[in-house]
């Protein structure tokens, strides 16, 4: 790295008290570790600044360099490297990111959870010993985790149906009037979790959907979460550059805009496209497979990489 390189990433570090260096922006995160360490520092109400180290060749290699530390994204508070995306999310359970972030962590009163005596049969026979409880995750997109695990005294404890439920800070805060049940599916018995505080979800649309409303004529509003390198090897005419011009128009769009985002497969472009909906708006489509699954479903012309 540069010495010059080396003097910009300092210069940031010491004019701000807390520092993300992620791949995209805030408002448009372009990896799903980075959409969740902004979710967590919105959740903790925190002040931060932000560097999109995609913008730049130099700091994103240079950062991990500096740091000694392989992967982005990258908080810094007061000065001091914290870590990447589990580290955040470990200190964020523990409550030990208010402290450093000057703050207090809140006492977390237990959720109200329901397990149901199916699913709590179902949960007992999988637990070992006294010392072990169900680990019960929910992250930011409320996606959920059941586990068998040890208790540990960061926990979140809850009681039902001779269940022991062990859940961190973050989840608690997602899992009340959760109800936890086990039916029958067509691929066989499985757990069904209802959520009342989960938000709505990005849809999922296909190539080929979006081909036939393309043929239609049907209004909508195309984006690409790709680097401006991967465009250049290959792009679906009709999407537009999700840069910052773009984020400010999607914003002056109606809520019910007919919006798809898409990237090389589709990681990018969901958190993307979660950003958007806790925006407000409501008709916000993944495209399934992203650009790869266009061009092998709907248009070979575009060059797969």
């Amino acid at each position: 790295m540069d010495q010059q390189t080396r003097e910009r990433i300092q210069n940031t570090i010491d004019s701000n008290d807390v520092v993300l260096f992620m791949k995209g922006t805030p408002q448009a995160p372009r990896c799903g570790f980075s959409a969740t360490v902004v979710q967590i520092l919105d959740a903790v109400g925190t002040r931060y600044a932000s560097v999109d180290v995609l913008a730049d060749a130099s700091i994103r290699e240079g950062i991990k360099e500096f740091s000694d530390w392989p992967t982005i994204p990258q908080l810094y508070i007061n000065r001091e490297f914290v870590g990447g995306c589990d580290i955040v999310k470990e200190l964020y359970g523990t409550g030990e990111l208010e402290e450093k972030l000057g703050g207090k962590a809140d006492p977390i009163e237990p959720p109200q959870i329901t397990v149901t005596e199916r699913a709590a049969k179902a949960l007992k026979a999988a637990v070992e010993s006294a010392s072990e409880g169900v680990r019960f995750e929910i992250d930011g997109r409320y996606n959920y985790g059941l586990s068998i695990g040890e208790r540990n005294p960061n926990d979140v404890v809850v009681e039902s149906g001779g269940v022991t439920l062990l859940l961190d800070r973050a989840s608690a805060r997602r899992a009340g009037g959760t109800k936890i049940d086990y039916v029958e599916t067509p691929q066989g018995a499985a757990f069904k979790i209802e959520n009342p505080n989960e938000p709505p979800k990005v849809r999922q649309m296909t190539p080929k959907e979006l081909a036939a409303r393309f043929g239609t004529g049907e209004k909508l509003e195309l984006f690409d979460v790709r680097t401006l390198a991967e465009r250049e090897r290959s792009r679906i005419e009709r999407a537009r550059f999700l840069d910052r011009d773009a984020e400010d128009a999607i914003m002056r769009m109606p809520k019910d805009t007919l919006m798809v985002f898409h990237c090389h497969h589709g990681g990018r472009s969901q958190s993307a496209a979660e950003h958007f909906l806790a925006q407000g708006f409501r008709n916000v489509y993944n495209l399934a497979g992203g650009i790869d699954a266009w061009s092998v479903e709907v248009d070979p012309n575009v060059p797969r990489y």
